[in-house]
């Protein structure tokens, strides 16, 4: 197994955030994410948790009816992530 370089994580981590804008007020779960951008599910889950620990993304951890996820997550950007996009002038889809 190949290590990825910082600046290749970096660029990977951009994008899922793109993606996560682009998607928003949804959240989106890390399969979907990782069939997105093509990548293997717990490599991009270790990328979610980075971004969740720099205060760029959260995690949702219960359903839309309120009951706690037993295994998987749903993510979205948070506001602070999300006013940056937008001052940036990134344009939705």
């Amino acid at each position: 197994m190949s290590k990825i370089s910082q600046e290749k994580e970096a660029r990977i981590k951009e994008e899922i955030l793109s993606l996560l804008f682009h998607s928003s007020p949804h959240a989106l779960y890390t399969v979907f994410i990782s069939k997105d951008i093509v990548r293997d599910e717990e490599f991009v889950k270790r990328l979610l948790l980075e971004l969740e620990k720099a205060g760029l993304v959260t995690a949702v951890r219960k359903s839309p009816k309120g009951k706690d996820y037993s295994r998987r997550l749903r993510w979205r950007l948070t506001e602070r992530a999300y006013q940056a996009y937008k001052e940036v002038g990134v344009r939705k889809l």
